[in-house]
């Protein structure tokens, strides 16, 4: 290929994934601010090697983000969304490694682009946008190095895979599902290379800050990911969390990621590139089984989107078939703009409602938790600034004396973390949970004349706790998840057992 058309594929395919980030930017802040976010904000004022429900590295770079822009919801989301773009370059070179040329390097970066789950997971922060970038940019080197035999990069590899260890741990799955292939492919002969293993402890010793943070805490996250397993995920069988794949990819895209999987599996000019259609299959199967989220797979669809997009390249150059390209290049745009607003918050709260019930999708969840008329990655973003405010109120009835010893203590780190965030805007007293890393930073500076504003505990749990339980006004928001609605606010006085006891027996990490 020559460099003018080279250049002309890079301006293509940087005009695409331009687009999708001032699309993330013009609608980002249209719903508000994510549950996690809020929890994310407050790590990154708390610094450390690692967290009851995450490695350090996302909250580093929300630390600097916030350093750099400030923590308005436009300018958190500024790093998840530049993800999403580099996403859709990263899959474009993996395609163009793979042997694809302009109409595949296009139609990959058109699908991943488009794709709802994609569009959603960098639609906000949280590591899951970064996890993708990893993800992508192992799959760009393990081709690299199949294809030119330079054993020296699983070095580079190594050092890719523990930056993505200190991001998410599910970069493991990469890494387990990577030597499986290998091991069921001529490539298994890699798996003997000084390089690899070389690779593999430079990824380890990444990675080892955290693990030393993890035992001086007591292992936390094996506690919060055997939690979340039995008490918060929901158990989808794995035709259901197949399914699950085909809606959140994009049904207008199954059709190019389904052909890559079988491009990989079954072409026989193409036996080089088996691996990558194991890697898949034995990933859906370990996530499947092992009771994971659907988005957990996210991850391993760039390689497919690649493997299809040349399939179908090499099928639009045979004789009467170029209108091939041209369909499914017009199916993807026009599948993915009936998607767009099931993934980005472009229409009115209302107009989405109606017009997911006019597609005929039945909201689910993922969690054990009970859903209103939104999906959860679209409720979690309602109701946050109601209840600082309605606690605010609650507040400022005190007397000015109660008020200078008073702490709000809630159920969730959701809920602690939006009433920090709102301090600024509204009177607030600091707000304290139980709830993952929450837990560890502790109640702070408590006395016998404490006033708890407390929300999200029954009553009766809080009687055997305080001497006075009083009950305050209730919190409701219409489309906020029901388990945030009608939540009623207690007054509490007199901790009737010592608090290092108290904050002890309220820890839950899920």
């Amino acid at each position: 290929m020559s460099d003018r058309k080279q250049k002309n594929n890079l301006l293509i395919i940087g005009a695409i994934a331009l687009t999708q980030f001032f699309l993330h930017i013009f609608t980002n802040g249209n719903y508000g601010m994510f549950r996690d976010e809020f929890y994310y904000i407050e790590c990154s004022k708390h610094l450390a090697w690692g967290y009851v429900d995450q490695p350090p590295l996302s909250i580093l770079l929300l630390a600097i983000s916030r350093f750099l822009t400030g923590d308005s919801v436009h300018a958190i989301r500024i790093l998840p969304a530049l993800s999403g773009s580099i996403l859709i370059v990263l899959t474009a070179l993996i395609t163009r490694e793979l042997g694809g040329k302009r109409s595949a390097q296009i139609l990959s970066a058109l699908g991943v682009a488009l794709a709802p789950g994609f569009l959603g997971m960098t639609g906000f922060y949280s590591m899951n946008a970064y996890d993708l970038l990893f993800w992508a940019a192992g799959f760009l080197l393990v081709v690299r190095i199949l294809k030119t035999g330079n054993s020296k990069l699983w070095l580079v590899f190594g050092a890719l895979m523990g930056l993505g260890l200190q991001n998410k741990i599910s970069v493991l799955f990469f890494a387990f599902s990577l030597v499986v292939g290998l091991l069921f492919t001529p490539y298994r002969k890699i798996l003997l290379d000084k390089y690899l293993w070389l690779g593999g402890l430079l990824a380890i010793v990444l990675f080892l800050p955290n693990i030393i943070w993890q035992s001086a805490n007591g292992w936390p996250t094996l506690e919060f990911m055997a939690n979340a397993k039995r008490f918060k995920i929901a158990d989808i069988p794995p035709l259901q969390f197949f399914m699950a794949s085909v809606l959140e990819i994009g049904p207008a895209n199954f059709i190019i990621w389904m052909t890559g999987l079988l491009f990989f599996l079954i072409s026989r000019q193409n036996k080089q590139y088996r691996l990558w259609g194991l890697f898949y299959i034995i990933t859906f199967v370990f996530l499947a089984v092992q009771k994971s989220k659907p988005y957990y797979l996210y991850s391993a669809y760039p390689i497919l989107f690649a493997g299809g997009a040349i399939a179908f390249e090499k099928l639009s150059q045979k004789k009467n078939r170029r209108w091939v390209m041209p369909v499914i290049l017009a199916h993807t745009i026009i599948g993915g703009a009936i998607t767009l607003p099931l993934a980005l918050p472009i229409l009115p709260v209302n107009k989405f409602i109606s017009y997911q019930s006019a597609l005929g999708i039945k909201v689910k969840n993922a969690e054990n938790s009970e859903l209103g008329a939104l999906p959860q990655y679209f409720a979690d973003r309602f109701g946050w600034e109601n209840m600082a405010k309605i606690i605010s109120a609650v507040y400022d009835s005190l007397p000015p004396e109660q008020q200078r010893d008073c702490i709000v203590v809630t159920d969730n780190y959701g809920e602690g973390g939006a009433i920090n965030y709102f301090s600024k805007y509204y009177h607030l007293p600091p707000a304290k949970s139980q709830h993952n890393n929450y837990y560890l930073w502790g109640p702070g500076q408590v006395t016998e004349k404490t006033v708890y504003l407390i929300i999200g505990q029954s009553r009766e749990d809080l009687e055997s706790t305080f001497a006075e339980v009083k009950p305050g006004p209730v919190i409701r928001s219409q489309y906020a998840i029901p388990y945030e609605n009608n939540l009623q606010i207690y007054i509490c006085r007199g901790l009737k057992r010592p608090m290092k006891q108290a904050w002890k027996d309220g820890k839950h990490f899920i």
